[in-house]
């Protein structure tokens, strides 16, 4: 069992961003097919429901602003460091996290950067981090060195090579 909760895209951003992205753009919804075309993307992140992409699944690629949203939950002003990316999301409803035990995303090998915040929405520090074979354990180390930090509200994970939000974290 993990010690911490990676969250998904909340429900209400989800329902926002399939009308307009977070940088003021309507997503292209297409069928995710295994021969790239439209986009390569089987395999691939969802992170309304944290786990990949099936073929023949309507999805959308769209611009998300996490920090952003969770300062807009919190009041926090984090200026600067409010960065858009790059997400996968289903194109319509889905049926939220399936419950995944463990990490999302969490293949042994993959490098992760664990990125921290304070309340103000600030950078807090952050770690390259290698997933080991034993993700679980792996991560609740990270994640437990991160929370450490008496100042660290939330924390970020993503993909090293493309930068990629791939789930957020909060202080228990």
């Amino acid at each position: 069992m993990t010690t911490y909760t990676a969250l998904p895209i909340s429900p209400a951003a989800l329902k926002e961003l399939r009308h307009l992205d977070d940088a003021g753009r309507p997503p292209l919804p297409y069928t995710a097919r295994e021969d790239g075309v439209l986009i390569d993307c089987v395999g691939s992140p969802l992170r309304c429901c944290l786990r990949a992409i099936e073929p023949g699944e309507r999805v959308a690629l769209v611009s998300y602003a996490p920090l952003r949203r969770w300062a807009g939950e919190t009041g926090a002003e984090p200026g600067a460091y409010d960065e858009t990316g790059p997400v996968f999301i289903h194109a319509d409803k889905c049926e939220e996290a399936r419950g995944a035990q463990g990490y999302p995303f969490a293949r042994p090998g993959a490098l992760r950067v664990i990125r921290r915040y304070n309340a103000d929405g600030q950078i807090a520090g952050g770690r390259l981090f290698e997933i080991p074979d034993n993700a679980e354990a792996g991560f609740d180390r990270a994640l437990d060195e991160a929370f450490a930090e008496p100042e660290v509200a939330l924390v970020h994970v993503r993909a090293l090579e493309y930068g990629c939000f791939q789930f957020e974290v909060r202080r228990p």
